[in-house]
């Protein structure tokens, strides 16, 4: 009889520590089967100077066209100035505009000495019309002076891990220290765009706002004729100096795949980046799938149960046509009390035709820490397996 006990709390005891593989809820994702593409088609040639485009969703250049040659961005320096003010002010703040920021050469709202005007006014005004007065009074208000404000845009750029980036103003006109490349460019404008202000505000047509302490408003138009004649434009900034050439940083999405093309000294941008598009959304989408959290029995512990989350979401780039999706979840069956969160306990994989394209950890979200109980089924079973 005690042999059989013994036998029986055995098998109860590893069952109980078994691995199972639970697959995700719902239905697996699947779409039209194809061979996944190991070689990626080959881009076309634009006619800029240099070029890149840039797949966001799956966080990796498709084109590099003399990408890596320094060169003059004009008007796209207000990428990154944006990227500065957004992180740095309240879209509310009241900006009192410098004596400097009055007749600043080149594109203009005609800010007056003294004028009050919001933060987000100014934000519209420098990524829709382009404005270098603007420019001037938010780098001046965010730090006090161009050249400090230029230093901030600069340690940004490090913080990117940038190399060939350096800024010596918030707008872009001619400097020969002031230049980026077409990569980093890319890089730059893909970090603006995680920011939803700024991806809302370069993907806005037309803005009007009112004039403070005035009965008098301004209407912004967006340069970028891309949001008008292309399916998915999302924007973000053009920029031109006789010394730069025309520049175009530009963004569309289409099949949940986000792309991202840069133009320096290019004649035919508005054409080229058309060109890129359709090549792109030709031949790639993009794939996600949110974390969803999922809950396991915990034993011995303080809470009867723990929720597990997947370490961030999946975004990727896959082939059109690719073949189907699915998802298996790789966890024990319950968790023994004594552990923190952010205990990796397991993982979620995805499999495309029995490849794995993908795999996230899973986490415990809260702390549960071991209980005292009194002496249970568990603990008499394995005093007979132990005696």
């Amino acid at each position: 009889m005690r042999a059989a006990l013994r036998i029986t709390a055995l098998f109860l005891l590893l069952l109980l520590a078994t691995t199972l593989i639970l697959p995700v809820q719902g239905a697996p994702l699947a779409v039209t089967t194809a061979a996944l593409t190991e070689q990626p088609p080959t881009p076309p040639q634009t006619g800029a100077d240099s070029a890149a485009l840039f797949d966001v969703t799956g966080g990796r250049l498709l084109l590099l066209q003399n990408a890596d040659e320094r060169r003059p961005m004009a008007s796209t320096t207000k990428i990154m100035t944006g990227l500065v003010v957004l992180e740095q002010c309240a879209l509310d703040e009241i900006v009192t505009v410098p004596p400097e920021a009055v007749g600043v050469e080149g594109s203009s709202i005609y800010l007056f000495a003294g004028e009050r005007i919001t933060v987000r006014t100014l934000l519209y005004a420098l990524l829709l019309s382009s404005a270098n007065d603007a420019a001037v009074a938010l780098a001046c208000h965010t730090a006090g002076s161009v050249a400090d404000f230029a230093a901030m845009m600069n340690t940004r750029a490090e913080k990117l891990g940038l190399t060939d980036t350096h800024f010596e103003n918030p707008h872009g006109l001619h400097d020969e220290a002031h230049y980026t490349t077409a990569r980093e460019l890319a890089l730059i404008a893909c970090e603006a765009l995680q920011n939803d202000t700024f991806a809302k505000i370069v993907s806005t047509v037309r803005y009007t706002a009112p004039q403070l302490d005035t009965e008098g408003t301004r209407l912004f138009l967006n340069h970028n004729r891309l949001l008008r004649s292309y399916e998915g434009a999302v924007g973000v900034k053009t920029g031109f100096t006789k010394k730069s050439g025309r520049c175009l940083v530009s963004a569309a999405k289409r099949d949940g795949l986000t792309l991202l093309a840069v133009t320096l000294d290019d004649a035919g941008d508005w054409q080229d980046h058309k060109m890129l598009f359709d090549w792109g959304f030709s031949h790639y989408v993009g794939f996600s799938a949110p974390p969803t959290a999922l809950t396991l029995p915990v034993v011995g512990g303080t809470a009867a149960t723990v929720t597990i989350k997947p370490m961030g979401a999946v975004s990727l780039t896959l082939p059109k046509g690719h073949g189907g999706i699915t998802c298996k979840t790789e966890l024990p069956r319950f968790l023994f009390g004594g552990f923190e969160a952010g205990h990796t306990v397991g993982r979620q994989v995805y499999y495309m035709e029995g490849k794995v394209i993908a795999s996230v950890p899973l986490q415990t979200a809260d702390d549960v820490p071991r209980a005292t109980i009194r002496r249970g089924f568990l603990a008499r079973l394995r005093d007979i397996f132990i005696k």
